[in-house]
């Protein structure tokens, strides 16, 4: 019975994978989908035995190898010619009908040339159990543990008669919006930022730890064909739509309209060709180009091969768009965390159809790997087609007495002493009173889960510094309704909401007031294990590294990310003049003697509800909230995707619950 139910939630959930992240048309809620994966995760759990090679489980990720096997592919992946012009176009078309002797117009399949991470998907019995890269064209690295992690990959083909083997090539990508949230997330970590959605890609499926692909935003699109063994395909076309059906992303439409299509011709081909470059913009993924295959297989046959690369297949590339200018000055901007970012200073340039004016430099190891310096000619472009970016320097046009340009030791904006972690690559201002970083501070201090001023927005909040009426954290308990009266659309029903809403926040608790400090690394709910712990602000303010690891929430890189604020003492003095402008601390809502009183609890993944409904559910019933894993957890709350911590909640043996498994603990 187990065997049977396990194999019927693998199917389903699969198939709801497929609707939800490939087709973007899911039949069940995220709540229905999350049910099914628990039970799925419980029965493998209790059955160690089952088959697990196909199990959505393991998307979630896990191993860490010391190196990649080598594999070699079936049939080598071959390079395509290039062409850049529609001249070029017109002549490859032209030796193809040469080859087939025929003066009449071939029909070919075209579609985009993705600027992603080659790779070859090996389905056998409608399985997959090989992910090869390219490599060198004939050997490549089977890095299937991380491919697995990419939720639009069926580990399993939609087919209930699958042929006895299946190579499907095609390519990893990373989307643009999410190549942007990448590198900001590797920012505020200090870690070096990625380049481009490429190098972004292919770093992720490089990566010995699966974890890391895990939690990075790969898609895959496929388009081509290695060894097939047990089914026959009469054109590109034909494959490309049963890949489809079969359950592999291929790419589709834009605004309505193929992007895959059948051209009859060179003259239709150029057409698309043009087509694709108007619009190469507004793709949610990176192309370079187009590829143009005659369409069928009979012909391809006939046509073969010449060097490496196929007759048949010609990639119609679109010219480089780079432009060339002189830096003029490299400024260093200051970002919302405190980050340093040279920014090169250009002689305007159009790139792409945009005029571009800065490029950032990223940071000082950037800056020396390209040895970019104030007066240097150089080569620019739009990686990913958002971001300009210095690609290159023409050193031969470098002025003579030019100087390798090095980051402040304090900040440009401020003036404060910066710091650069040895473990990061990113150089910090630490001051939360810098100009530059104050007013993103204020935002978050008056956020709804810190001391909710909630007549406050984003755009007063700015105002208000501007007018230089709120230079700190404890100026907002200062404002007078003059001060609001002062600033521009301000009325008198106005400024009687803002004050009254200051005045409110000052009943808050003492986790709120910690959360709202912005220390680095300090969330909501660690902010929570602190005032659990420490009980006061006084106490608090006067914690060291030790009390600090005691606590089972916090690990080193936490505590020391706390004592180093805590060594500051004008922040002290801010954080205790709180208290002196009228700010009370009100007990926490959890419930002495509740159902879940001496239990700690995480959520993780998504649940039928929003986080902070489940939060606010276990603290009022006496629960304590974590935000990690470990051994002294008594639950892992978990909903749909819950990822790396439900494995190691597994590994320790902590008690793991949905969503109604929580509510009947507290219902009991």
């Amino acid at each position: 019975m187990s065997k049977k139910r396990h194999e019927e939630l693998k199917k389903l959930i699969s198939h709801h994978n497929h609707l939800y992240h490939s087709l973007d048309r899911p039949e069940i809620s995220d709540y229905e989908f999350d049910q099914l994966f628990q039970e799925l995760l419980k029965l493998e759990a209790e059955n160690p035995d089952l088959e697990r090679a196909d199990s959505p489980s393991r998307r979630v990720g896990g191993e860490v190898l010391d190196s990649f096997q080598k594999m070699n592919h079936r049939k080598p992946m071959l390079s395509l010619s290039n062409t850049y012009s529609p001249d070029e176009i017109r002549e490859f078309d032209e030796r193809v009908r040469k080859f087939l002797r025929t003066e009449k117009p071939v029909e070919y399949f075209c579609e985009p040339k993705f600027d992603g991470l080659a790779l070859e998907l090996v389905y056998e019995q409608g399985r997959l159990t090989h992910a090869i890269t390219r490599g060198d064209g004939t050997t490549g690295e089977d890095v299937l543990s991380n491919v697995i992690t990419i939720p639009t990959i069926p580990l399993v083909l939609h087919n209930p008669k699958p042929p006895k083997l299946l190579e499907v090539r095609g390519e990893v990508l990373i989307f643009k919006k999410d190549f942007l949230a990448i590198n900001e997330a590797q920012q505020e970590a200090g870690a070096q930022t990625f380049a481009n959605p490429r190098n972004a890609a292919a770093g992720s499926v490089r990566q010995l730890d699966s974890k890391i692909a895990a939690s990075r935003p790969l898609r895959f699109l496929a388009y081509a064909l290695g060894e097939v063994d047990g089914v026959e395909f009469k054109s590109q076309e034909e494959a490309e739509e049963t890949l489809y059906q079969w359950g592999l992303p291929v790419a589709r439409e834009h605004k309505k309209k193929q992007l895959r299509q059948i051209r009859t011709g060179a003259d239709e081909i150029v057409e698309y060709y043009h087509w694709i470059e108007s619009v190469r913009h507004e793709l949610p993924f990176d192309i370079d180009g187009v590829v143009i295959k005659v369409n069928s297989f009979r012909l391809q046959d006939d046509l073969g091969l010449v060097a490496r690369s196929p007759r048949w297949a010609a990639a119609a590339k679109y010219a480089p768009e780079q432009g060339e200018t002189v830096i003029e000055a490299i400024q260093v901007q200051v970002g919302r965390t405190g980050a340093l970012t040279p920014v090169a200073i250009m002689r305007p340039v159009k790139v792409g159809g945009v005029t571009i004016t800065n490029a950032t430099l990223h940071n000082q190891e950037e800056i020396d790997r390209k040895d970019v310096r104030v007066g240097d000619t150089v080569v620019i472009q739009r990686a990913g087609d958002v971001i300009p970016e210095v690609v290159r320097v023409v050193t031969e046009k470098r002025p003579a007495k030019s100087k390798p340009f090095h980051m402040p030791e304090n900040c440009p904006v401020c003036g404060e002493k910066t710091e650069k972690p040895e473990e990061e690559v990113v150089t910090r201002c630490v001051n939360p009173f810098c100009p530059a970083i104050l007013k993103e501070s204020l935002k978050h201090f008056a956020a709804r889960r810190a001391m909710n001023i909630d007549k406050v927005g984003d755009k007063i909040i700015e105002a208000f510094v501007d007018a230089g009426l709120i230079k700190s954290f404890s100026d907002f308990y200062r404002l007078k309704k003059s001060d609001v009266l002062e600033l521009e659309r301000q009325g008198e029903k106005s400024a009687d909401n803002i004050i009254a809403s200051i005045e409110k926040s000052k009943k808050t608790t003492l986790a709120r007031l910690i959360f709202a400090l912005g220390i680095r690394f300090v969330g909501e709910q660690t902010a929570k294990s602190l005032a659990d712990h420490f009980g006061s602000l006084e106490k608090f303010l006067s914690a060291s590294d030790e009390d600090l690891v005691s606590i089972p929430d916090i690990g080193p890189k936490v505590a020391s990310s706390i004592t180093h604020w805590l060594a500051q003492k004008r922040l002290v003095k801010e954080a205790r003049a709180l208290l002196d402008l009228g700010v009370q601390f009100e007990k926490p809502k959890r419930a002495e003697g509740g159902k879940l009183s001496g239990l700690s609890f995480v959520v993780t993944g998504t649940l039928p509800v929003k986080r902070d409904e489940a939060h606010d559910l276990i603290e009022a019933h006496g629960g304590k909230l974590l935000s990690s894993v470990s051994s002294k957890l008594n639950y892992l709350v978990v909903g749909e995707e819950a990822g790396s911590k439900l494995e190691k909640a597994e590994k320790l043996g902590v008690k793991i619950l949905d969503w109604d498994g929580l509510k009947a603990l507290i219902e009991t």
